[in-house]
């Protein structure tokens, strides 16, 4: 069984690679505002914007009359204190979230929409991450490597910032973006099989 993946995520493709799913990308087609609504909580947000991908992806199908294969849409957020904390805008955006984060527990929401032209199903991951404290200097560096540029919450823990990361409650794929075990079972409901 084949997918479309409606993500410009390396790190979403090399877990679907990992898990055995053969899959096809609308990386460049799928474009969905990402703003969050005025007091819109953070899972909500991440839902909305999940399924707004997984929508599109399909439209894409249809406008480019490609074979029908369901379409797997995902999105991460990170949430500090009730507040949505989406990827940094520039280096000193990244630079004052990481101070915020240093020391503090925060969640990462992680969304997956699976869908076809029957129906579609969503399920969430929420994870929790203890950052221990780091020095400015640390965070210095680590902005100036790039790595924190487009990830939610300004960093990645399968890369440097892995070294600040003291504790984790949850998936460690849904904190990389994309829960795999979670994705498994949904995409089996859709006939995929291991």
């Amino acid at each position: 069984m084949r997918i479309y993946l409606a993500s410009r995520s390396p790190r979403r493709r090399e877990l679907l690679h990992q898990i055995g799913v053969d899959f096809e990308t609308l990386i460049a087609e799928v474009e969905v505002d990402e703003t969050p609504l005025a007091g819109e909580a953070p899972a909500v947000y991440v839902e909305r914007v999940t399924r707004a991908k997984a929508a599109q992806g399909l439209q894409i199908i249809h406008e480019r009359r490609l074979i029908a294969h369901p379409v797997l849409a995902a999105d991460t957020t990170l949430e500090f204190n009730g507040e949505i904390i989406g990827k940094p805008v520039d280096a000193a955006d990244a630079q004052a979230i990481l101070q915020r984060l240093s020391g503090q527990v925060h969640r990462v929401i992680t969304g997956v929409a699976v869908c076809d032209e029957q129906r579609c199903a969503y399920v969430q991951s929420i994870s929790e991450v203890r950052f221990r404290a780091i020095d400015e200097d640390e965070i210095r560096h680590y902005v100036l490597s790039g790595e924190p540029m487009d990830k939610a919450g300004a960093y990645g823990i399968q890369g440097k910032a892995g070294l600040f990361v003291a504790h984790i409650a949850g998936s460690y794929t849904g904190i990389m973006g994309l829960p795999v075990c979670e994705t498994g079972e949904l995409l089996k409901a859709f006939g995929w099989r291991f």
